[in-house]
């Protein structure tokens, strides 16, 4: 059964005339007469009689109009469907992030895009960068954020460059010194956080091309745990410039100019498939957003 045949169907139904029916649907008469008569062959019987006043339904025939109805207006919504996912309208966008990307990166980036994009469904999975990967590689998401993993099955989109930063307590004398070095650091207790993650290998290269040898070491497995412990003066910590923007702007925390320090830096990257084509819709909305990152 052939969509052709079912709006040619209707229309001699609403018309009651197949020559009227064929001039709206721009075809000829024979054209339509044979997809009218395959639609019956079909469906096993008449659909319509011929009368003086023209073409009447059967009652096969109004037994089948609502069904046909319903499937005009079925692929009606299913090209309005297409149409808005190809604007980037509606959809859904399912993403996966790292843990420091989906506390302090994405709420505000998804606060603009569903401004934006009010009918998106939107859902987040959450794990460490190599996590992240596979889910784009088993593809159960369809943008994967998180540090730049090389797949030669990946397409990686640098979207935002990340900063390993030095924060202590307002009240502590880092907080209060113009020249705090490096090499400072090797008098301190140094919070440190998540040995999983890249920011722990960030940090230890740092130490070690600094030739800085610490006199103690506070271990926890999240940003957040880290900060506190900070807050309560137990030590100074080398954390995402992201992750401490909030509690720096409230005076909970300090952030300290480091000298002598090598870069501490990280690049965040969107993760495609490549197979997966140029983004489409929903996907090339919020990449273009990513890539417009202003924080």
């Amino acid at each position: 059964m052939l969509l052709v045949q079912i709006d040619g169907f209707l229309e001699v139904a609403r018309l009651g005339s197949v020559s009227r029916a064929a001039e709206v649907l721009s075809i000829t008469q024979p054209t339509l007469t044979a997809r009218l008569h395959g639609l019956e062959s079909e469906l096993g019987t008449s659909l319509f009689v011929r009368t003086r006043q023209g073409m009447r339904l059967t009652d096969s025939g109004r037994a089948f109009l609502a069904h046909a109805e319903r499937a005009a207006r079925a692929v009606a919504d299913g090209r309005r469907a297409i149409s808005d996912v190809g604007r980037g309208s509606a959809g859904q966008l399912i993403i996966a992030a790292a843990p420091a990307v989906s506390t302090y990166l994405l709420p505000g980036l998804l606060e603009r895009f569903v401004l934006d994009h009010p009918r998106v469904e939107v859902a987040v999975r959450t794990g460490h960068s190599e996590d992240v990967l596979q889910m784009v590689l088993r593809d159960e998401v369809q943008i994967g954020l998180g540090r730049a993993l090389r797949h030669p099955d990946i397409e990686l989109l640098p979207f935002y460059e990340e900063e390993l930063v030095l924060v202590a307590a307002p009240d502590h004398p880092f907080a209060r010194s113009h020249d705090t070095q490096m090499a400072d650091l090797a008098s301190e207790q140094l919070i440190m956080f998540d040995r999983t993650s890249s920011y722990f290998e960030v940090t230890q290269a740092a130490l070690l091309a600094s030739g800085v040898t610490l006199r103690g070491v506070m271990e926890l497995d999240n940003i957040e745990a880290a900060k506190k412990m900070v807050e309560h003066d137990l030590g100074v910590a080398l954390l995402p410039r992201s992750a401490v923007a909030a509690e720096v702007e409230a005076g909970v925390l300090a952030l300290v100019a480091l000298g002598g320090a090598p870069p501490m830096r990280r690049n965040l990257v969107a993760m495609r498939r490549r197979d997966a084509g140029p983004a489409q819709g929903v996907a090339d909305a919020f990449i273009s957003l990513l890539l417009g990152l202003q924080l």
